[in-house]
Formats: C-alpha cells, sequence, structure tokens
C-alpha cells in the first residue's frame, strides 16, 4: 500500500523526530597505553603508582619492602552499570596487558585481579593483604565496600580459600572463594605479558575471561560464569585493578587498559529483580536538575519538528500518488526498473526512520574501486559480495551485487529492502542501502570484521571459546525471537545457517540474508509450493509439504547449535557413515548418554560440562522430526537461561511423521551462499500430513 493513502509517512516521521528529545545513557569508554600521549584518568591507592606510562599495583621501587603490599589503580569517574527504574544493564567489555613478575623466586605470592565495587572504591591494606588480594578482609567479614565482583589472576595456591592450583584464573563475588576456576598449567609469574579480555553480556547474563600469552596468542584459557549483576552491584560502580603481596613477594603491572560499555537505553532486557539493599546513586537535586535541562530542550526542537513534519505533509500532497502496480516493478519480467519505493517520500521516510539509503551506482563503484576482484569477500549463485569504502561519512561496508544470472535475484532483492529496511534489532545485520541502476541490483550492508559463524567454526584460524560460542547461540535465539514474536508481523528467515550468521568486531551474533524471509500475520503458517533452504537445515515437514512454520526456524536453530557445541557442519561426507548426518549421530550418542563425545576437541575440555550438555540437549530437542513437539525460541531462551526446566528428549530420534519423503533429485539450486552446502528449492505438490 502506498504512502498516500493513510497518514503512516506522517505518524512514522513525528514518533522519530520526537524519540530524539528523549536523552539517552551515553556509553562509556576509556583508554589507557604506553604508546599513546593521553594521561590516564586513574586514581591510586595504597602502594600502587605511576611509573612512566606502566600502572604498578604493588612496590616495585629498589629498596623497598615488597612483602605485605597492597595497592589499587581504578577509573576515577563512577561507571553506570544499570538503571533502576527500567532495570537496563549495560553491556560491558574490558581488554588490558598485564605481568607478573616473582623476581626468579620457585614461589612467589599473591597475584592482581580486575574489579567492580561500589563507588568509589575503598582499600583497607592492613586487612587485605596476601590472599584476599586487597579486595577483602582477612577475617572474612563482608561489608559495603568490599561487595566486590572480580576476575583473579592469582600466582599462588592458597587451599584454605578453595584455590585450585598456584596459576589459576576465578571469578570471585563478594569473597575470595572464587564461583568458579580455570588451572593454567602455566606459570604467569615469569614477567611475561599476558592479554585478558572480560566481557559482560547482558541478556545472557555471562561473565567470560579470555586470555592469552602477548608473545603466543594461540594458547589461551577462557572461563565464565552466569550472574545477574544487579543482584551484587550498586547503579554505579568503580572499576579497575588490585593487588597484593604477603610473606612472599611479587610485583604487577599493567601496561594497557581499554574499557567500554553499553548504551543504558538500548539494551534488549529481562525484567529487573527485587532491589537489592544498595544506597541511592542520584541525589533529587540532581534528578531535578536533569528534568529542567531536558524540559527546555524538548522546549526548543519541538516546534521546529512540527514545521518540519507539516512540510513534508504539504509535499506529499503536492506530489500526488503513484500506481500502486509500480510498488512490484522488481517482480516483473524485463530486469530492474525504477524501483517503486523510489517515490520521494518513500525513500525520505524510511532515511528519516533511519532505514537504508539510496545509493547512486557511481558512488559503489568508487566505494569498491570499481568492483576491483582484490575486494571480493566472497562469491555464490547470487553473485559477489565486496568490502568498500564509503565517503561521506567514511565507513566501512559490504556490498553484495547480485548476479544478473540468478533467477531469484530480483524477488531477493525486493525482500531484503522491504523486510530488513523496516527492523531494528541490535542481532541483525544493518542493511545501509540498496541500488538499482544499469541493470544492476546493490544492496550495502554494515561490514562485519569477524566474518561469518561457519568461517570460525570450520577452519583453525581463530578458536572460538566456549563464552564466546555460548554467547552467539544467545543472540541468534534473540534475533529469532524478535521475529517471530516481538515485530508486529512474524518473519520467517527461512534460510538460518552458520554462513548467515555474521560476527562483530566483539564476535557478537548478527543474522543476515533476508532474500529467502517472509512475513505472515502471528499464529498463521506460510502457504508456499516452493521450497527454498540449505540441504542440512530444512525441517523434515517443511521439505515434504512446502509450507514454511516459525518452528521451521527452530528446527535450523536448533542445527546450528549443534554445530556450535561440535565445530563441524550439518552434513559432512568426510566423516565415516554413521557421522554424516550431524543430528543424527548427536541423538544417537544422547540415547547412550555420551553426548559429551561429539564436542569440539579443540576446546579442549575447557568448559562447564552440565552447561554443554544441556545446550545440546536444548539443540536436539529443537530438531524434533515433529514440528509440534519443538520447543518455541522463547521457550529455548527461558531454558538456556535457566528460567525453565532442561527438555527431556526421546532416547531415540523419532521419525518425522510426513508423506513421501523428500526425494533429493529434485532439488535445484535458487541461489547459493558462502557454505559449500549450497541453497536449494524444490517445486511440488502438497502431501498429506498423516
Amino acid at each position: 500500500m502506498a504512502f498516500h493513502k493513510s497518514g503512516s509517512l506522517q505518524i512514522l516521521m513525528l514518533f522519530q523526530l520526537l524519540s530524539l528529545l528523549i536523552p539517552p545513557v551515553s556509553p562509556l569508554s576509556f583508554n589507557f597505553s604506553g604508546n599513546n600521549s593521553y594521561k590516564p584518568n586513574l586514581s591510586f591507592n595504597g602502594d600502587a603508582y605511576l611509573a612512566g606510562s606502566i600502572v604498578q599495583l604493588t612496590q616495585n621501587q629498589q629498596g623497598a619492602n615488597l612483602r605485605s603490599s597492597v595497592g589499587s589503580a581504578t577509573y576515577s569517574e563512577s561507571v553506570p552499570l544499570w538503571d533502576k527504574d527500567s532495570g537496563t544493564v549495560a553491556d560491558f567489555t574490558t581488554n588490558f596487558r598485564f605481568a607478573i613478575n616473582g623476581f626468579g623466586q620457585k614461589v612467589s605470592a599473591d597475584g592482581l585481579a580486575f574489579f567492580l565495587s561500589p563507588f568509589p572504591f575503598v582499600q583497607d591494606p592492613p586487612t587485605s593483604s596476601g590472599a584476599k588480594l586487597g579486595l577483602f578482609k582477612n577475617n572474612g567479614n563482608i561489608t559495603d565496600e568490599n561487595k566486590v565482583v572480580a576476575v583473579e589472576f592469582d600466582s599462588y595456591w592458597n587451599p584454605e580459600v578453595g584455590d585450585v592450583s598456584a596459576n589459576h584464573v576465578g571469578i570471585d563475588i563478594w569473597s575470595i572463594f572464587s564461583k568458579t576456576q580455570a588451572d593454567l598449567n602455566a606459570s604467569i609469574r615469569e614477567n611475561v605479558q599476558f592479554i585478558a579480555s572480560i566481557r559482560y553480556n547482558a541478556v545472557t547474563q555471562n561473565l567470560s575471561v579470555f586470555l592469552s600469552k602477548a608473545s603466543d596468542p594461540p594458547r589461551n584459557w577462557s572461563l565464565f560464569y552466569v550472574v545477574d549483576l544487579r543482584e551484587f552491584l550498586p547503579e554505579n560502580v568503580s572499576v579497575g585493578f588490585s593487588a597484593s603481596t604477603g610473606t612472599l613477594y611479587e610485583s604487577h603491572s599493567i601496561y594497557s587498559w581499554d574499557f567500554i560499555s553499553s548504551n543504558l537505553s538500548s539494551q534488549d532486557l529481562p525484567p529487573s529483580p527485587e532491589p537489592s539493599p544498595t544506597d541511592e546513586t542520584f541525589d533529587a537535586k540532581k534528578k531535578s536538575k536533569m528534568k529542567e535541562v531536558a524540559l527546555a530542550v524538548c522546549i526548543g526542537i519541538l516546534p521546529c519538528g512540527l514545521v518540519l513534519v507539516g512540510s513534508v505533509i504539504c509535499y506529499k500532497r503536492a506530489c500526488g500518488g503513484m500506481k500502486e502496480e509500480e510498488e512490484m516493478a522488481l517482480e516483473k519480467g524485463g530486469g530492474p526498473k525504477k524501483f517503486s519505493y523510489s517515490e520521494e517520500e518513500e525513500e525520505m521516510a524510511l532515511e528519516i526512520g533511519g532505514g537504508p539509503k539510496k545509493f547512486s551506482y557511481s558512488e559503489l563503484v568508487i566505494a569498491t574501486g570499481d568492483f576491483d576482484e582484490e575486494a571480493k569477500l566472497g562469491e555464490g549463485g547470487f553473485g559477489k559480495v565486496y568490502k568498500g569504502v564509503l565517503h561521506d561519512p567514511e565507513q566501512e561496508v559490504a556490498i553484495k551485487r547480485i548476479s544478473r544470472d540468478s533467477k531469484q535475484g530480483k524477488k531477493e532483492y525486493t525482500s531484503e529492502v522491504t523486510i530488513i529496511s523496516r527492523l531494528r534489532h541490535r542481532n541483525l545485520v544493518q542493511l545501509i542501502g540498496y541500488c538499482h541502476e544499469r541493470n544492476d541490483l546493490l544492496l550495502v550492508y554494515e561490514y562485519m570484521s569477524n566474518k561469518s559463524l561457519d568461517y570460525h567454526l570450520y577452519s583453525e584460524e581463530r578458536l572460538l571459546t566456549w563464552p564466546e560460542r555460548y554467547e552467539i547461540a544467545f543472540g541468534l535465539a534473540s534475533v529469532l525471537l524478535y521475529l517471530h514474536e516481538e515485530w508486529e508481523q512474524c518473519v520467517i528467515h527461512r534460510d538460518v545457517k552458520p554462513s548467515n550468521v555474521m560476527l562483530d568486531s566483539e564476535f557478537k551474533a548478527k543474522l543476515g540474508d533476508f532474500g529467502l524471509a517472509r512475513l505472515v500475520d502471528h499464529d498463521s503458517d506460510m502457504q508456499t509450493t516452493v521450497m527454498a533452504g540449505t540441504r542440512g537445515y530444512i525441517a523434515p515437514e517443511y521439505a515434504t509439504t512446502g509450507k514454511a512454520r516459525k518452528e521451521s526456524d527452530v528446527y535450523s536453530f536448533g542445527v546450528v547449535m549443534l554445530e556450535i557445541a561440535c565445530g563441524r557442519k550439518s552434513i559432512d561426507l568426510k566423516e565415516k557413515e554413521d557421522k554424516v548426518n550431524l543430528v543424527k549421530w548427536v541423538w544417537e550418542l544422547y540415547g547412550k548418554n555420551m553426548c559429551l563425545i561429539a564436542v569440539d576437541k579443540r576446546l579442549r575440555m575447557e568448559f562447564d560440562e552440565r552447561q554443554m550438555e544441556r545446550f545440546m540437549i536444548i539443540g536436539l530437542y529443537c530438531t524434533h522430526p515433529d514440528y509440534n513437539s519443538r520447543p518455541s525460541i522463547r521457550q529455548v531462551i527461558n531454558v538456556l537461561k535457566c528460567n525453565a526446566p532442561l527438555p527431556d528428549p526421546p532416547q531415540k530420534m523419532p521419525v518425522a511423521r510426513y508423506i513421501p519423503p523428500m526425494d533429493t533429485s529434485n532439488l535445484i539450486p535458487s541461489s547459493s551462499s558462502s557454505s559449500s552446502s549450497g541453497r536449494y528449492s524444490i517445486n511440488s505438490k502438497v502431501p498429506t500430513q498423516i
């Protein structure tokens, strides 16, 4: 339906303008590095000090007493962690480079920790030396000051506090007794630099740690713990480092540190728990002042917004309507015509609403160096994808050039622009723009620096840790929930697979490629006799009836879960006969209580076995041959978050209740993807369900 038949454009623009009046809580980031001239905004406590460009946490000067030394360095300002009114929690990522020097001794102590605490951090050196790492009191008492969440890098074995070894990583909450630990089986006190990355995902409530040697990145360790930080920390916190020595000594150095947290106003989060007994962070005067400022901004901007809306409405009426038939221009033969959405008012609405921009062909030629082969990122039946750089403003992008020989090219192009341009979720690849000139169809996406999930699952270049894999699966589940239940219509993707799951710079999942996606009303099935998708990910009922459902996407998601756990393709003809089909193989192992045999050997058992088994069982249940027995994606998320009981799949893989079975000889490629499996479609009569 064209915009001139309703007030949709006016309403859309009004809401977009009014949304600008709501001041978000800005994300926070800072960086300290010995390689730049920036002077860190740090506060030092105890024996900590800045030595040139290096933060020393404990005594390290010649002639100083290195025993019973305690020190900390924190960011001088408070860091917003969560919002009491909305219950939203910030994601954060911190990376730092550190070294512990044991001065060649056979034994040294005690280690260092990254921590979050109530703001400001108060350290009591006399009562927190030795094994307490400057964070907790020796008498074990919990006070407001030591309600700390910390990641410890411990260099000494203290069995009285439950240490697993002399060199380990642990996650501590209000106590030096770690909630979870990982034995490093390597010394961390040889004055060798290590790189640590600590991330918190507010949706999964997953606090994960990744550690590697700076000189040997493939040698790495990981650890994670699921925790709702709202239960243990106030809204605003201190972040920093602490270290201590006791009778034994060593030095603790921080060489670089960066920290970034997300915007609290942009989170899709579960509701807040009952508030913990913490002090109010903001006083009434500050709140009153903020309201005054917001009111002044609204008064100043609102008239301008109303004038702009009125101008566009007048312009719209003057333009007159276009024929509705033009809206399906790309569906008709004869090559791409002028895009029906190119009614100026509609394109303006897309751009005002943060939607995709219409690019000129020349802009994209310049961005890709005339589609230089060296800029090519991938190729398939759909066409080619190039890396490009836009210049106004400068931005790296991925540009899909749809092949003129693709039978489904025009339909997929239309589907991408009409569907993904209207969707907003942090786990969706953003469509930046499009172009249809010179008989070319081009789509411009945000550039994903870490490529796609399949690249990392099937290659040896960069091994995904288990915490990273778990967060990727959760991110994918979150966006499917949005598509299936939370948007105004139900979006059935129809091609959920690892090659369509892109990874951003922080290895967070973003679902892309909506060329096969279709819109249906909620609680409705998609009626079709043309089946499209990728072998190995197509649900049995979809393959036999040609009818796509939300449950069909859930099936594909379950296959992806098993691939994430096992680190291999869903169909691998190089494997032994009983292992070719991943779903069947894992189900057989499940019936023997041997699921973990299928887990990716490259993980070297560096994961929580109970969580891994739970993860794989959920994946199996999603691939149940009977779609009525599959969980909804919301149920999957609740189980992943331990808010619902684990399902109990049958010990033997059930038989699909559909006839006739799919004849794979009828499969014909409709287009392709970066996956070697290929994408297929089938034309057949709809069979009857038993």
